[in-house]
C-alpha cells in the first residue's frame, strides 16, 4: 500500500509557493527580456499554481500551440477532478529544493527541470487512467515518452516527494508502485521479467535511493530506506535499509541513513 500521508499536509510553504514563483518570474523578466513572454505564459499571466502547471506541461510535451491548447483543456479537467495532482507537484518541488543543490529556487524546476515535468505529466496521465479515460492516458504517456524520454505507464502509482534527477531514460511499468520520498537518477527501469500479465513490477518503499542506470525487475520489493547502486540489476527483494549492488545485485551492506533518498549519498 502506498504511503500517501504527506500529501494531506498543507504548510505555509505550500500556501506561498505561487507567490514565490511570481516574484521570481518578475525578477527574471527584468533581468532577461527575452524570457518575458515565456514567464507571462506560464507564471505571470496565470491565476494559480495549477493553471501555470497545466500550461507548462501541455506545451512541454506537444509540438504545436493548437495541440498544446487541446491537451491543456484536458489537464484543466483533471485538476478539477483530482486535487492531488497539484498537492503532489508541490511536494515534488520541495523534494527537488531539498535534495538538488543545483536548484537555486522553486522557479527553476517549475520552468526547466525535465524530471519534474515528466513526473507531473505522469500524474495527469494517472488521473486520466483512474477516471476511465485510458485512451487519453496512453496518449499523454506517449507524448511524455516522445518529448521527455521518460516512459511511465499511466497505471503506475507514485507517492509524493519524488525526485527524478535528470530523468532521461526512466521507465516504469504498469504495476510498479513507488511510495513517498524516493529519489531516482537517470536511466532507471522498474520493469518486468517476462510476458506474464498481472502484478509483475517492482514495489519501491519510502526513502529509497536508486542510482543511475539501475534495473529493478519483477514483482519484488525494495524496502524502506534501502539503497541501490548505480548500474545494478536487481532481481530479488531488498530488505529495508540494505544496500544492494552488482549484476546481478546482491546485498553488500546497510545504508547509513534512515532515508538515503533525502541525503542523496551514493557511496556504498
Amino acid at each position: 500500500m502506498l504511503a500517501m500521508s504527506t500529501i494531506a499536509i498543507v504548510t505555509a510553504t505550500d500556501a506561498s509557493l505561487w507567490h514565490e514563483l511570481q516574484e521570481r518570474a518578475g525578477g527574471y523578466a527584468k533581468a532577461e527580456a527575452v524570457l518575458q513572454p515565456m514567464l507571462e505564459r506560464y507564471v505571470l499571466g496565470r491565476r494559480d499554481f495549477g493553471d501555470g502547471l497545466a500550461r507548462r506541461i501541455s506545451e512541454r510535451i506537444t509540438a504545436s500551440m493548437s495541440e498544446a491548447t487541446s491537451i491543456g483543456r484536458v489537464f484543466d479537467e483533471m485538476l478539477v477532478r483530482d486535487t492531488t495532482i497539484v498537492q503532489q507537484a508541490r511536494g515534488d518541488i520541495r523534494a527537488i529544493l531539498e535534495r538538488d543543490p543545483a536548484a537555486e529556487n522553486a522557479l527553476v524546476p517549475f520552468l526547466w527541470y525535465k524530471g519534474f515535468h515528466a513526473i507531473t505529466c505522469h500524474r495527469f496521465a494517472h488521473a486520466l487512467w483512474k477516471a476511465g479515460r485510458r485512451e487519453m492516458a496512453f496518449h499523454i504517456q506517449s507524448l511524455c515518452s516522445e518529448h521527455l524520454a521518460v516512459d511511465i505507464h499511466p497505471a503506475a502509482r507514485f507517492g509524493t516527494g519524488i525526485l527524478l534527477d535528470h530523468a532521461t531514460g526512466f521507465v516504469a511499468g504498469e504495476t510498479a508502485q513507488v511510495e513517498d520520498n524516493v529519489s531516482f537518477l537517470h536511466e532507471v527501469t522498474l520493469g518486468g521479467t517476462g510476458k506474464q500479465r498481472g502484478d509483475r513490477h517492482p514495489k519501491i518503499r519510502s526513502g529509497v535511493l536508486i542510482g543511475a542506470g539501475a534495473k529493478i525487475l519483477g514483482n519484488i520489493t525494495v524496502g524502506n530506506g534501502a539503497k541501490i547502486g548505480a548500474g545494478s540489476v536487481v532481481l530479488i527483494d531488498v530488505p529495508a535499509h540494505a544496500t544492494a549492488a552488482g549484476v546481478p545485485a546482491v546485498i553488500v551492506g546497510q545504508s547509513r541513513q534512515d532515508a538515503p533518498a533525502l541525503d542523496m549519498d551514493h557511496t556504498i
